[in-house]
């Protein structure tokens, strides 16, 4: 018990000591994803970032002055550099990076265990988005592996919750052709895991993955431009009254992240909302 008292109190003493040796009094460098991106609304969405407006309509209130950038990998990046800086992106590009580390939010760690049992409050889907049901037969199949049982070992693998838990079997059916798949950045990466596991069955088709973000994906799955999109998000009204479909593939988190060096590791959903929207601009306003 001793012991245990004194590794309690040694790891209270190296927190306090890293939070004094960060200044908390410097400006929050807030990173956010570009307009259209499918991170962007899901995560705006789910903290409350988003909110009515005066005429009813939904408003994206993202704090004006935070650097938009484009991709995963450069939110990464860009706070990965920086001390002072927060951002978000997909917990499966996150845990897949060691230079970052992702917040608790109200005290639930980013996991897929907690994905799975609902505590972690933000997490959405990863789609595949077509017009209408699937007709061509390339299409089919290689959807028909993705929600196979070697498919969702795939969406597993990467750090994704699967979503058809009683998988049956995948066979090949010996089909050929290029299949072009495109849209979300963040469904890219796990989309390029599925593509190869369904060529090396496959080995006479071809699957082209085109990362160019959710609405370029949705649009992309309308107009046939794609005989498949990618979407991480939920579909718009707007988009399922055109004719848009979306199949969930896998469920992901996302996890909002700062730099290693950056001694605060817990944000209630509020924080996260009031950072995002500029209502608070300093981490002496958040750090506990």
């Amino acid at each position: 018990m001793k012991k245990l008292l004194a590794l309690i109190l040694a790891l209270t003493a190296l927190s306090a000591f890293a939070l004094a040796e960060f200044d908390l009094s410097q400006t929050i460098a807030v990173v956010s994803r570009e307009e259209g991106s499918g991170t962007r609304g899901a995560f705006i969405e789910l903290t409350g970032v988003q909110k009515k407006n005066d005429e009813g309509k939904d408003q994206d209130y993202t704090y004006a002055e935070a650097d938009f950038v484009n991709g995963t990998s450069l939110v990464i990046t860009t706070v990965s550099t920086n001390p002072a800086a927060i951002g978000y992106a997909s917990l499966s590009s996150v845990l897949l990076n060691d230079t970052v580390k992702s917040i608790r939010i109200d005290g639930v760690e980013p996991t897929t265990e907690n994905i799975l049992n609902k505590t972690y409050p933000i997490a959405r889907p990863f789609n595949l988005v077509s017009k209408g049901e699937l007709t061509n037969p390339l299409a089919v199949d290689f959807m028909n592996f993705v929600m196979s049982k070697q498919g969702q070992e795939v969406v597993a693998e990467d750090g994704l919750v699967p979503v058809n838990q009683e998988a049956a079997e995948y066979t090949a059916a010996n089909l050929s052709g290029l299949l072009v798949v495109g849209g979300s950045t963040s469904v890219a990466p796990v989309m390029e895991l599925l593509a190869e596991a369904y060529t090396e069955l496959n080995p006479e088709v071809e699957v082209d993955v085109q990362s160019t973000g959710s609405s370029a994906g949705v649009t992309g799955a309308l107009d046939e431009t794609y005989m498949i999109g990618m979407a991480s998000r939920e579909l718009k009204d707007s988009e399922i009254e055109n004719g848009a479909l979306a199949v969930a593939i896998g469920i992901d988190g996302i996890a909002v992240i700062n730099a290693l060096d950056n001694p605060v590791s817990d944000l209630t959903l509020e924080q996260v909302r009031q950072i995002y929207t500029g209502e608070v601009t300093t981490w002496d306003a958040v750090a506990k």
